[in-house]
């Protein structure tokens, strides 16, 4: 009898009390609890950090209040004074990017204005702009994104020019839109890594091994060497892990040497090939130079509080939260961007950033989507879901776009 209550206190010593159970429990919740809220905290100071990031680069301009942040603001319902154009009425509008044409029904996304919060951004002036560059030559040179800018100008001085003082003439990777009268052109050159690579058709550019020759940067250099205005842009077609680098050339491939080189790394040494040119070509008293900023893409709706799983499409109205921070653009490849800049300027060639990333990504509602010229035929599966081929990448226009354009003028009328 002794032994077997003996044998029972052990038992009972071996099962955790009810006590104890709660007790570990919560521990276990206070522990889960404490790293939920370290992380809440990591979270918004990381957001806010990026927001403070994408808001601050050299933007003061001269004539404006020297405390005037172009790049920070917010967006404001104007249907009074915007858009500055109508879809209908350009006349080199893209189909790409025509999206009343082609079915949007709501158009509050052109009436939007960017209210900079210490200044208002100047009215843009076709007129003005257009004398600005008489006899001269503004570039576009990059990838769809810089076109989609490029056509946003265009029609932004279209409607200023009668039709028999302009003309539209493409050659190969290069577009060129001509006001006669002033013996002006507004220019769009493809080149979306900058560099050389086998993705520098202006039309069949889709391959699915990606290869750049980093160090390769003459054969589209050479279109804009004597331009008066250059405007860069680069990021899209870098957005992997790692791209294929090419020593030698592609019309010799099979002797070159190649290497698979990871992103940023791949990223820096085209814009370091990129920064060289300039250095060394660009005539400083005559050549002004700008850089875009990364355009945000709105692939995935709970990052503003939409449903997980879908995009842009059927989205109607901007995000309103001022700090907002989504996820389509790469602040450690805009950190690489700004190196090469710092560098440049360091020995006295100043390239300027118009950051266009902060004010972009509040616009979820301002892209494509299924509304545009669709080069593949859409099979049924995908009309049954169209967020599948939804287009969040590039903008409607009139639309965002537009603002960039009114940054760019903005320094331009006072360079």
């Amino acid at each position: 009898m002794a032994k077997k209550q003996q044998q029972q206190h052990q038992v009972m010593q071996q099962v955790p009390s009810i006590g104890g159970i709660r007790s570990s429990f919560q521990s276990l919740v206070a522990l889960l609890i404490a790293i939920l809220v370290v992380a809440t905290i990591y979270i918004k100071q990381s957001n806010e950090q990026l927001f403070q990031y994408w808001t601050t680069y050299d933007k003061t301009i001269t004539g404006l209040s020297s405390s005037c942040n172009l790049f920070a603001g917010k967006w404001v319902f104007d249907n009074r004074s915007y858009p500055l154009y109508k879809e209908k009425e350009c006349t080199f509008m893209s189909d790409q990017l025509a999206c009343e044409k082609f079915g949007r029904k709501d158009l509050n996304y052109q009436f939007w204005r960017w209210q900079p919060h210490q200044c208002d951004l100047p009215r843009f002036n076709a007129t003005a702009l257009l004398e600005k560059l008489r006899n001269k030559r503004l570039v576009y040179v990059g990838d769809s994104l810089n076109r989609n800018q490029w056509v946003s100008m265009v029609c932004l001085v279209d409607s200023v020019i009668s039709p028999t003082f302009k003309s539209m003439h493409n050659n190969g990777s290069i577009n060129i839109f001509k006001a006669i009268e002033y013996n002006a052109t507004i220019e769009f050159y493809w080149s979306p890594l900058l560099v050389e690579s086998n993705s520098d058709d202006p039309i069949s550019h889709r391959v699915p091994d990606r290869i750049v020759r980093v160090q390769a940067i003459e054969k589209h250099a050479r279109h804009w060497t004597d331009a008066d205005y250059l405007v860069f842009n680069t990021y899209l077609w870098w957005r992997r892990r790692q791209m294929k680098v090419l020593w030698g050339s592609f019309e010799s491939p099979e002797d070159g040497v190649y290497k698979a080189v990871k992103l940023p790394r791949v990223y820096e040494m085209a814009l370091q090939t990129w920064a060289q040119w300039l250095e060394v070509h660009v005539d400083r008293n005559k050549t002004q130079l700008f850089f875009i900023s990364m355009s945000p893409t709105h692939q995935k709706a709970n990052k503003w509080g939409g449903i997980k799983g879908e995009n842009c499409y059927s989205e109607t109205k901007p995000v309103t939260e001022e700090e907002y921070v989504g996820d389509g653009a790469s602040p450690r490849m805009m950190r690489v961007v700004d190196s090469v800049l710092g560098e440049l300027k360091t020995r006295g060639l100043n390239v300027q950033m118009i950051n266009i990333t902060q004010l972009s990504d509040y616009r979820k509602e301002g892209h494509p989507s299924i509304y545009r010229k669709h080069w593949e035929t859409i099979t049924e599966e995908q009309l049954l879901n169209p967020k599948n081929y939804s287009d969040c990448i590039h903008w409607c226009l009139p639309g965002v776009p537009d603002v960039w354009n009114e940054l760019l003028y903005a320094y331009i009328l006072e360079l």
